[in-house]
């Protein structure tokens, strides 16, 4: 009977020593729009990991910076989560991913600091006019390499003319590439949290996520309605500095997210199975706990 018992535990303890092994061998990496770090890092992940018994490994960045260093190989991953078609398309150009797929949505929203000296004007007034008020401190992300930083600037060109108020954008902007604006995307919202900004560009979700009140903009301008895609959203454009030192003019993207799995990825299965686990009635009970809208739109590139 003893020796029965022990040899049980010596198996135990294999089996057990085997299953840490695979954990640590093979760890899931997501890399994904620097937007959705806590719903990323602090839901989606660990609810897998644990489902899956996979060490999860989470990196934010804006998306197109992300998606242009996937693409030179600069970081590899398992499974990359963007907003906005674009950075997606820098990933099929780079023959990394055949499809892509809707998994959530979001809308562009102003952000504020409930303690900011311009939270109750924010609240309650028009918040176009009270962005111009001199001294209130607004930040923005960069434009080079992450879709929210384009999408203010859309969103603030539609804003201009749904309100008539010629000069709108660069009042509350200045020049497309502000750097007394512009903040790294996973930290612009921490910034504001913080009071180092009055108020910032955000998207719904995320603001949600970081329990930040926020100022809801009607469907003209916030990018998230289908219905207004080509007839209005197309009408603004901006222009912007490419990497080649070129010139680019941009247009408005829908505000969705999507998810592919890298053909370079060290576990295809597993990768697979997180972008199911994002679409899964579980997953999307996570997104939507923080804000995030459901999914829109067909798969990209079938």
């Amino acid at each position: 009977m003893k020796a029965n018992l022990t040899r049980r535990a010596i198996l135990a303890a294999l089996l057990a020593a085997g299953a840490m092994n695979v954990y640590a061998a093979e760890p899931l990496r997501i890399t994904y729009a620097g937007s959705m770090g806590v719903v990323m890092d602090k839901f989606l992940g660990p609810a897998f990991a644990a489902r899956e018994q996979v060490e999860y490994q989470g990196q934010g960045q804006g998306a197109y910076g992300m998606a242009r260093l996937l693409a030179s190989r600069k970081i590899v991953a398992d499974v990359f989560v963007s907003v906005n078609p674009g950075p997606m398309d820098i990933l099929k150009q780079a023959g990394l991913v055949d499809t892509a797929v809707p998994v959530a949505s979001t809308r562009m929203v102003i952000a504020y600091n409930p303690r900011s000296a311009f939270a109750a004007q924010l609240k309650s007034g028009d918040w176009w006019k009270v962005l111009q008020t001199p001294g209130l401190r607004f930040g923005r992300t960069d434009p080079a390499v992450d879709p929210q930083g384009q999408n203010i600037i859309f969103t603030l060109m539609l804003a201009e003319k749904y309100y008539q108020q010629p000069g709108l954008a660069n009042a509350v902007l200045g020049p497309v590439e502000n750097p007394q604006q512009v903040f790294a995307e996973g930290s612009l919202l921490t910034r504001l949290q913080a009071g180092q900004l009055d108020a910032a560009s955000g998207y719904e979700s995320a603001t949600i996520s970081a329990k930040l009140p926020y100022v809801a903009l009607p469907d003209q301008i916030n990018l998230s309605n289908p219905t207004y895609a080509h007839d209005w959203y197309d009408s603004v454009s901006f222009a912007i500095r490419n990497r080649a030192g070129g010139s680019e003019t941009l247009h408005p993207q829908a505000l969705v997210f999507y998810a592919a799995v890298l053909k370079n990825a060290q576990s295809l299965a597993v990768a697979q199975r997180f972008v199911d686990f994002l679409q899964s009635a579980d997953g999307q009970a996570l997104l939507r706990q923080n804000g995030y809208g459901q999914p829109k739109g067909e798969a990209l590139y079938r």
